[in-house]
């Protein structure tokens, strides 16, 4: 059995739970993480004053979350092993920082869904808001390693500077995905938004919609059509990982632009043509 931690009184102000990290709960009593403080607002109260907690994560080095817990910020920052469930919506900040291990959603999450991850992986059965992947303000880069795949929807900037990793989204997303990105990939199946890529320096985006005519930048080059078998081996593997990956984009042609010419002129965008 994991150990189970219900929502079991909602609030109006959020509640920041980064204090309940996977690696120490574990190795306490169901008591023991009740006690554990966490922040709602500015002040410091026990968790177990909003949230009950039965069980144990000390035999399979798991934790449910249960509820409503669209106010509840940074479940699994800086997750590092083991694996995090969520039964519900979620707030903001869900994986941020995580260097490894597996954080599984069903339901919605916040803004800034694995912002600045270094490794693991987040699998999202539903949508997620703005700047997944993305690098906190002021900081340098975004998501380091690691895959976040989404089942649904996201939306605006996700893979915002970001080095390293995966991200995969099912459904539509937001403007401006892939922004001032470093390296890494981001795939979108469903509708993109606009200014995909921009100030990209290196990377791959690719705009898998069947019959989708995304805009691209001017600052972006048409170069050559052909069937990258890079992509097919990603989406081969994303199948293999239980994500909707359409039969159709395995074997299409893809159109390739090279950009932003803005920047170094080394990223490179594909488009679904057939």
């Amino acid at each position: 059995m994991p150990l189970r931690i219900r929502l079991h009184t909602e609030s109006s102000i959020p509640i920041e739970v980064d204090s309940l990290k996977l690696e120490t709960i574990r190795e306490q009593s169901a008591k023991e993480v009740a006690k554990t403080l966490v922040y709602r607002g500015n002040e410091k109260i026990p968790c177990g004053d909003f949230f009950d907690v039965s069980d144990s994560a000390a035999d399979d080095n798991t934790v449910l979350w249960e509820g409503n817990l669209h106010k509840i910020k940074l479940i699994g920052s800086h997750h590092s092993s083991g694996t995090i469930r969520v039964e519900g919506n979620v707030g903001m900040h869900l994986g941020a920082g995580m260097t490894g291990g597996k954080i599984i959603l069903h339901g919605d999450a916040g803004d800034w869904l694995g912002a600045e991850m270094r490794s693991g992986t987040i699998h999202v059965h539903g949508n997620v808001g703005n700047l997944a992947g993305a690098v906190y303000r002021g900081g340098r880069r975004g998501m380091l390693g690691g895959e976040i795949l989404i089942d649904g929807n996201a939306g605006s900037e996700i893979g915002h500077t970001m080095r390293r990793g995966l991200i995969a989204v099912a459904g539509n997303t937001g403007d401006a995905a892939g922004v001032g990105m470093i390296a890494g990939s981001i795939m979108i199946f469903g509708e993109p938004g606009i200014r995909n890529g921009a100030g990209m320096k290196r990377g791959t985006i690719a705009l898998c919609q069947p019959g989708g005519q995304p805009a691209i930048l001017p600052t972006f080059k048409k170069a050559s059509l052909y069937q990258p078998l890079f992509l097919q081996l990603y989406f081969r593997h994303l199948q293999e990982a239980g994500f909707p990956v359409p039969e159709e984009c395995l074997t299409a042609n893809y159109q390739r632009y090279c950009g932003d010419l803005l920047e170094l002129g080394k990223g490179e965008i594909f488009t679904h043509v057939s």
